[in-house]
């Protein structure tokens, strides 16, 4: 008689609750007007510096992997690899590669035509970024030395300031040995895309690259090698030092007769246009290359290393650098480690607007590079709307008051 009795309360108790979560939803302002409903998007948090980078493959995943690794190790068993894994090139992205190069080459031109038209501003204190004429009031320049008001110290700057290269180390032969902190003075350093389109099948005669004909082969958790042993063909030593590490330097480097950039139109919208192209095609090739060909970076630091293995170096002076004796946390990189982002206040469709610290709320935010071309008159797509805050009215500063 008990357990009937309690029965039937769990089953009131149930058709309660459904009753009142229907009336919750259908009551809701969001279900009654689902279009005013705001697609804002926030920007990654800024990491402290004891936080770690989050992790692009889940942990357990990554735990799952290095076991079966370890298990393989124990049985002498040849493991068949693919590129390029075994040291052959993925053919299907080396032209993949080649449009990567030529984007870059192509947005660089675009932003130091754009940059001419389009006053890029930098703080003289805290680096922040500002695009457009007048830079912002915001009072956000909190850091050590700035003024007590956290109002910026405005400079010209230029298009290293809204494009930062992230450097690499050059691997001859990615499949060999990393680089040593013996080594650090003696291999180049180059920039992270150009290192992973070289890897990918761009042969630069500035920095050679080893080409297998023949796969390597993995026994027992090594990598067997016989090229090393019975080469098929030599490599041409014109203009190339071999030192005593084993590692190829040219005589003449890359930046040294670099000739000026060659801009692809004369109309500044045009331009911004193509910048706005190259840019898209940039993330989807490097997006497809990053895939198949390893890219690691610091989980503390900025440094990125294009190659299936991190480098020795011990430099890394981030949070608990004393425990690792100086060396880095590797861990699998995403396309903005090896393109950062600077991100900028948006500013509205107006001409001269001013941004000023009270009305910062209303304002949204864009990568520098998408900023820039906007102000020269780019169509963007949909996939800036939610940073930026196009559905936001902004209001002026005798109605801000008023806003709700």
């Amino acid at each position: 008689m008990f357990h009937t009795r309690l029965r039937t309360m769990f089953r009131q108790h149930q058709s309660l609750a459904r009753s009142v979560n229907f009336s919750a939803e259908t009551c809701s302002p969001r279900a009654l007007c689902p279009a005013t409903a705001s697609d804002f998007v926030e920007l990654p948090r800024k990491l402290k510096r004891s936080e770690r980078k989050p992790w692009v493959t889940d942990v357990t995943e990554l735990k799952r992997r290095e076991r079966w690794r370890r298990q393989a190790r124990r049985v002498v068993r040849e493991v068949k690899l693919k590129p390029p894994d075994n040291g052959l090139l993925v053919k299907e992205l080396i032209p993949v590669a080649r449009d990567v190069l030529a984007a870059r080459t192509r947005l660089l031109s675009c932003v130091s035509r754009v940059s001419d038209s389009v006053p890029i501003f930098v703080c003289r204190v805290c680096g922040d970024v500002h695009i457009g004429d007048p830079p912002h009031k915001i009072r956000s320049c909190d850091v050590s030395g700035s003024l007590k008001s956290k109002e910026h110290v405005w400079k010209r700057g230029g298009v290293d300031c809204i494009v930062p290269v992230v450097e690499s180390f050059h691997l001859y032969d990615r499949l060999g040995r990393a680089v040593s902190h013996e080594e650090r003075l003696e291999v180049d350093r180059v920039p992270a895309i150009l290192e992973l389109c070289i890897q990918g099948g761009v042969d630069m005669p500035e920095y050679p690259t080893r080409r297998r004909d023949f796969p390597v082969y993995l026994v027992a958790g090594r990598l067997i090698d016989f090229e090393k042993r019975f080469p098929k063909n030599g490599f041409s030593g014109k203009d190339i030092n071999i030192r005593t590490s084993g590692f190829w330097q040219m005589r003449k480097r890359l930046n040294e007769d670099r000739g000026p950039l060659d801009f692809p139109c004369n109309d500044l919208k045009e331009c911004a246009e193509q910048g706005m192209e190259a840019l898209e095609k940039l993330r989807s090739g490097v997006g497809r290359l990053m895939k198949k060909y390893g890219v690691i970076t610091c989980a503390y630091c900025s440094e990125v290393q294009v190659g299936p293995k991190g480098h020795r170096v011990r430099l890394c002076k981030a949070f608990k650098h004393q425990m690792r004796d100086g060396q880095h946390d590797w861990q699998e990189a995403t396309f903005d480690d090896i393109f950062p982002p600077v991100y900028v206040w948006h500013v509205p469709n107006q001409p001269n607007s001013l941004l000023v610290d009270a009305l910062k709320r209303y304002y949204g935010k864009s990568p520098a590079l998408v900023e820039l071309f906007a102000q020269a008159g780019a169509q963007l797509g949909e996939n800036y709307r939610g940073i930026m805050r196009a559905d936001v009215v902004v209001p002026s500063l005798d109605e801000e008051r008023l806003a709700v």
